[in-house]
């Protein structure tokens, strides 16, 4: 049973004084703002952009800082060339929201994942956003904007968490397309060995209700095509008898890199009595 939540940019999630901080529908506000600037840079939507960036933006990129016009222009000009390119057009989603906010400043940071097709393959690179906010004139506007690319380790640890998620709402369709060929997973509470296969039919059939998930003691380690990664889970839920369990567990998750992505390749874990 996997239970790895997130453990990535804390520093980003400090709190303000609770007195300060801005109201959950104000956080939903701006995701919903930020997804529809995502939607509009794709699209060159040069009428919309004008309203999403402050006149003062400032944009951090490996080559300078850009303001407002300058940023505009390079979306629009990106989007025209994706149109009449004969490829197709890479794919961009937005996930892993991390917003912490006043009623009227805000720093919004997520994931994103472009997915291009390369020699009729897909490949997949990730990349962190970073952005500042601040209410004017009663509505959101972008300010400030930084991003970078992930590395492996850093990409290991978000797939930790997809994962995570994908046990918590039983998505076989994940674990289909996310463990590698010849996979094999190793129960720490009974011992049995599954293959792929059997993973993706349980995660159809499985009723067990995962309450709560913590995670410490992450590392991870690269070389090459093959990564190990290491930690600690304690999971507290219900069995398929609605039987509660509050658990620890040691894991090892081992993945290789294939057709340009990093799969599941084994997963072992020790009950911590």
């Amino acid at each position: 049973m996997r239970a790895l939540p997130m453990a990535i940019l804390t520093i980003l999630t400090a709190s303000a004084p609770a007195a300060a901080q801005c109201s959950d529908a104000e956080k939903t506000k701006l995701k919903e703002f930020d997804l529809a600037w995502g939607e509009a840079t794709t699209g060159g939507n040069r009428a919309q952009l004008l309203t999403v960036y402050a006149d003062d933006y400032a944009g951090t990129t490996p080559t300078g800082t850009l303001g407002k016009a300058t940023t505009i222009d390079n979306a629009v000009r990106q989007a025209e060339r994706a149109k009449a390119s004969t490829q197709p057009a890479p794919k961009v989603t937005y996930d892993n929201f991390i917003i912490t906010c006043t009623p009227v400043t805000a720093l919004v940071t997520h994931r994103n994942a472009t997915t291009s097709t390369m020699g009729g393959r897909e490949q997949t690179s990730y990349s962190r956003s970073v952005h500042v906010m601040e209410k004017r004139g009663g509505r959101w506007q972008v300010v400030g904007n930084a991003g970078h690319a992930l590395d492996d380790a850093a990409v290991l640890l978000y797939m930790e968490n997809d994962w995570n998620e994908a046990a918590r709402k039983h998505d076989a369709a994940w674990f289909e397309r996310n463990y590698a060929a010849g996979a094999t997973e190793i129960s720490g509470r009974t011992g049995a060995l599954q293959t792929k296969s059997e993973v993706v039919a349980s995660m159809r059939t499985d009723k067990a209700v995962l309450d709560s998930l913590g995670l410490s003691e992450m590392n991870v380690r690269v070389d090459g095509d093959v990564a190990v990664v290491t930690g600690v889970n304690h999971v507290k839920g219900r069995d398929e008898q609605g039987k509660p369990f509050n658990m620890r567990a040691r894991f090892t998750d081992t993945f290789i890199r294939r057709d340009g992505r990093w799969q599941v390749w084994a997963t072992q874990s020790t009950i911590i009595p």
